[in-house]
């Protein structure tokens, strides 16, 4: 059985006007409106936070999700790198106690959906780890 690996990827949609969209994905980089980013990351339709202190999935802790509370999304979406991973509900317990709702996911993952709830006008935070 050959196994295919797959290391980069680009996403289109047909509008994303004044937007923030993923347009690509790699396993070191994350594009965003043809822009690329070597780091881990958040980004909303209107925001892009690139100093988000998320080293890797291994050590998150409840911080990393103080900074998102504070956008007020209605979903996050956490992009776990490769392989997918679930956090503690201890970790994001503050996202928990103002009633948003985290769904891990690999990160690929997480730039798809994040681009089709964007797509549909949803208020939506996808934190991307590499």
């Amino acid at each position: 059985m050959k196994a295919c690996a797959q290391s980069k990827m680009k996403l289109h949609l047909t509008t994303a006007e004044n937007q923030h969209l993923i347009t690509g994905y790699g396993a070191d980089y994350i594009e965003i409106n043809k822009q690329r980013y070597p780091q881990n990351l958040i980004v909303m339709a209107d925001k892009l936070i690139l100093d988000w202190q998320a080293t890797d999935f291994a050590s998150l802790e409840g911080a990393h999700f103080a900074q998102i509370v504070d956008l007020n999304p209605e979903v996050v979406l956490l992009g776990t790198g490769e392989k997918h991973q679930f956090l503690h509900p201890k970790i994001y317990q503050n996202l928990a106690a103002q009633g948003i709702p985290l769904e891990c996911m690999t990160t690929a993952a997480a730039c798809r959906t994040y681009n089709f709830l964007m797509s549909e006008g949803r208020n939506v935070a996808a934190a991307l780890i590499l």
